[in-house]
């Protein structure tokens, strides 16, 4: 079986021009790794390529909730939700050591948005479209109640609260397990390499990519018999590469988010509420921390890195001085953001929060397919929509496959037969793993974030490098991001493996300078590109405290 690391990266590369793949596709993020999972497991011959980092667009930049779109209602979103809740069910199934269930409750004000009465209908609505289960259907909370719930929210005009399930996730660490489990069933998945010109036969159809690896400059010819545009907010820079599709486009809109820490915003309970302008924003504490977002602003700037503003801030903050009084937080407070480019399929006449975030499939004269729009929440059906298409079109020219199978896969990590069980299993594996020296808040916290794969992580003690001025904890798994989670520069560990940029940035201004000695040595870098990752660390770093 492959290893999910650089070293077989390289081997991918040293032989791709000898191959001949059923399905190339464009976009490293959880559509392009979902696609490529659903492909593989059909038994087509896949080849994914990303030019940064898996995750490293909207899929490491969102709320991070597997949420079943309550918002969607209000716009007669009816098998929107419907869909995408009953996919977030599969989701946790399949992967619960990313995907936990959190009650959210939606306090409900004189004047506000949302009354008792439409709030207990709506959500009663959303249960049943969504297929919840009996023990997560709605709840409806008095004043004392929500207030018990949550004693840091606004008190005047407070009438109750909604109380109902959501699922929060680490929305990089979803698509990394994606990516590994792709590779672990056979499918070739490249980061860091760049499609840079379409190949086409005699009569203009596509039959292949020319790509970059962006650590060597080298070029590559790869044959393709079909190429899926799965680039979330480039999606029409690709296009734009090949053929122009007539009425179709996208609009992007920024969504923001700050963190703050817990003692100085002691949230306890995730909240969803509306803002006096009518946008909803999320408050969710997380491991010490509570974040706030998001806003949805049009955004016509660079892609790659969008910036949280002083402006966007100072919104949020707003935000939280209107919901929660009590708090009392200033920009000083604010430890890290983080910031992300949202791609909406546009609609004529409609603002940003009132464009629905439905996906659809584009198909160009030349045959390229690009899938646009969606949610994080429903990536699994949407990889399945395309890859129908695929299979379909596949058969045409004599490649066979079988159906989807990602509906009862578990994902690298998720593998329990029953979620419920994770909860003991992060308890006992913690005990095993403080044999080995390490605390046992680190040992919970490495069952918890890896969960099947703990076993993996722990059998790597006597491989990795020694006297390295880390403590064991980190060595292990950054050793095991080295050798199975293909990381290739430090801020792949540090934003999109451990999530750490966002949620502990103090943590990692303590260990970078190790983490990245670590990977010098062990990756064999040279001088120069040690220092050229270095700085980019430090970039990404002061992006998150800007």
């Amino acid at each position: 079986m492959k290893n999910f690391s650089y070293m077989d990266r390289n081997k991918v590369l040293s032989g791709i021009e000898g191959e001949e793949y059923d399905v190339i596709i464009i976009g490293g993020g959880i559509t392009g790794t979902g696609i490529a999972l659903d492909c593989t497991t059909r038994g087509l011959k896949t080849l994914l390529v990303e030019m940064q980092d898996f995750a490293a667009g909207t899929s490491s930049r969102s709320t991070k909730l597997i949420h079943g779109g309550l918002r969607y209602l209000k716009q007669f979103e009816v098998k929107m939700v419907a869909d995408v809740g009953k996919e977030r069910a599969i989701v946790y199934e399949n992967a619960p050591h990313v995907t936990h269930p959190e009650w959210m409750l939606l306090p409900i004000y004189k004047k506000g948005t949302f009354g008792k009465y439409s709030t207990s209908i709506g959500l009663q609505v959303y249960d049943f479209l969504a297929g919840v289960k009996r023990s997560e259907k709605r709840k409806m909370l008095s004043r004392d109640e929500t207030l018990k719930k949550e004693p840091l929210l606004k008190k005047e005009g407070l009438l109750g609260g909604g109380y109902y399930v959501e699922y929060r996730t680490d929305d990089a660490r979803l698509t990394i397990e994606v990516a590994k489990k792709a590779v672990e069933k056979g499918a070739d998945l490249l980061s860091y390499t760049k499609m840079e010109e379409f190949l086409y036969t005699s009569d203009a159809r596509l039959s292949g990519v020319y790509i970059k690896d962006m650590l060597t400059g080298k070029r590559f010819r790869v044959n393709g018999k079909k190429i899926v545009n799965a680039s979330g907010p480039w999606v029409e820079k690709i296009i734009g590469m090949d053929r122009k599709i007539d009425g179709k486009s996208l609009l992007h809109t920024k969504g923001v988010h700050i963190v703050i820490d817990g003692a100085k915003f002691p949230l306890r309970q995730p909240i969803y509420f509306d803002t006096p302008d009518g946008r909803m924003v999320f408050a969710i504490p997380r491991n010490g921390k509570a974040y706030v977002g998001t806003t949805d602003t049009v955004f016509e700037d660079e892609l790659q890195h969008p910036q949280v503003t002083v402006k966007d801030k100072e919104y949020l903050l707003k935000c939280i001085e209107f919901m929660f009084p009590a708090a009392s937080v200033g920009l000083d407070d604010i430890e890290s953001t983080w910031s992300g480019v949202r791609p909406l399929i546009h609609e004529a006449g409609k603002g940003p929060s009132e464009i629905s975030r439905k996906d659809e499939v584009w198909i160009s004269e030349t045959g390229l397919i690009t899938i646009a729009g969606g949610k994080l929440t429903g990536y699994r059906k949407m990889a399945e929509t395309v890859t129908n298409l695929l299979c379909k079109e596949l058969r045409n020219v004599g490649v066979q496959s079988g159906s989807s199978i990602t509906k009862d896969l578990k994902l690298s990590g998720g593998e329990f037969n029953n979620p419920k069980k994770l909860p003991n299993f992060i308890t006992s594996k913690a005990r095993e793993i403080t044999s080995l020296g390490i605390s046992i808040e680190d040992a919970t916290n490495i069952a918890a974030l890896y969960g099947t794969n703990t076993d993996v992580i722990v059998s790597l003690k006597n491989e990795v490098l020694k006297e390295t001025g880390l403590p064991l904890s980190i060595t292990l798994t950054l050793h095991y991001a080295i050798k199975h989670e293909m990381i290739l520069t430090p801020v792949d560990y540090f934003m999109r493996r451990t999530g750490t940029i966002f949620f502990d940035i103090n943590w990692v201004e303590t260990w970078k300078l190790s983490v990245i000695d670590y990977m010098a040595q062990f990756m064999e870098w040279t001088q120069e590109r040690k220092e050229k990752l270095t700085e980019e660390l430090e970039m990404r770093i002061l992006e998150a405290k800007a």
